[in-house]
């Protein structure tokens, strides 16, 4: 749970420092750096999220629930068989064509 709050606090930095260097683009107009100093803390923060994503993944910790993964879901029949030739469904189709 702690992962995924570290997650949700880099991603809320990332759209404050996009929307601080877009003000300090039209603010300053060329006269300081601050717009690029923006563009390092937001490059920063993305590259940790990077990394916290992936040690999450990595860790156990943060898991896919994507509705294409067909791995999580049960069907009618039951829990798909990840280990079953694929061609077996095939030849089913062809058959009710």
């Amino acid at each position: 749970m702690l992962l995924k709050i570290i997650i949700v606090i880099l991603l809320i930095g990332l759209v404050v420092s996009l929307g601080s260097g877009l003000v300090f683009l039209f603010k300053d107009v060329g006269t300081t750096r601050r717009t690029l100093h923006s563009l390092g803390v937001r490059i920063t923060l993305a590259i940790a999220l990077m990394a916290t994503t992936l040690y999450g993944y990595y860790s156990g910790q943060l898991q896919v629930g994507a509705p294409w993964d067909a791995r999580k879901f049960e069907t009618n029949q039951g829990i798909i068989n990840t280990d079953a030739p694929t061609n077996t469904n095939l030849e089913d189709i062809n058959k009710e064509e």
